[in-house]
């Protein structure tokens, strides 16, 4: 799902940063953006709101002391590739290590970021979510949104980047419990907006609690019901 922001546009230059935190940028596309950092005071202050928004899931799991082998396979792979050394400091951020975020189902993606936060020293300065949804493509299992929950009743829907909606279109999210009848309706989203939203009038939020986004009418779906097809869907992660 990456994306060729406009560098004049707030919303983009977000997206930019934020797809650049979670790694999904191609080589080129990333080191194009390392090399703006220095210079670009707006885009650092972006990847820097990135970087505190996921860091909290460094708690999702103990740090790890990789073997004696390991980095020498690193090296090896890293020439095999031509990659060249010594790597920048930009280069060196700890999402860049994780490139194959884009393949993972929801539940997949939460665990590869913990696995690879936990590595590094850097200590959250907010509270760890108590769970994690991250929201991908059907098809291309492309991350598109996150969801972050601190209790079980308020959850907070952060887009990864700017999704593409037909203008006689509006994308409208769900919710289901493993339990209930049928999925709920959280409303419309706006592509590329951050939605902060109180569950005071649903259950408490569980683990592996679906949520999803459909391509629905202006106005939202006429049923009550999810009737478009699915643009991005995920299951809920509980993390502490």
């Amino acid at each position: 799902m990456t994306s060729t922001p406009d560098n004049s546009d707030p919303t983009d230059l977000d997206a930019l940063a934020g797809e650049y935190v979670l790694g999904t940028l191609n080589g080129q596309q990333r080191r194009a953006l390392e090399q703006r950092l220095p210079h670009e005071a707006d885009l650092q202050a972006a990847v820097d709101r990135w970087e505190a928004r996921l860091l909290p899931l460094n708690d999702l799991a103990p740090a790890q002391q990789p073997s004696e082998r390991l980095w020498p396979r690193i090296e090896r792979s890293l020439n095999a590739l031509n990659v060249p050394a010594p790597p920048t400091q930009a280069s060196t951020r700890w999402w860049n290590l994780l490139p194959l975020w884009r393949g993972l189902t929801a539940a997949g993606l939460a665990a590869t970021l913990a696995l690879g936060t936990a590595l590094w020293s850097a200590t959250p300065a907010i509270s760890p979510p108590a769970y994690v949804v991250v929201l991908v493509a059907p098809h291309s299992q492309a991350p598109g949104w996150v969801i972050q929950a601190n209790d079980r009743e308020h959850i907070q829907l952060i887009p990864l980047g700017v999704a593409q909606v037909p203008g006689d279109k509006a994308l409208e999210f769900w919710t289901k419990g493993d339990d209930w009848t049928g999925p709920v309706s959280l409303g419309l989203v706006k592509p590329g907006q951050v939605l902060s939203l109180p569950l005071d009038r649903l259950p408490p939020l569980a683990p592996n609690q679906l949520f999803e986004l459909t391509l629905e009418g202006p106005n939202g779906s006429t049923t009550g019901k999810p009737t478009g097809p699915i643009q991005f869907i995920g299951r809920a992660v509980k993390v502490i």
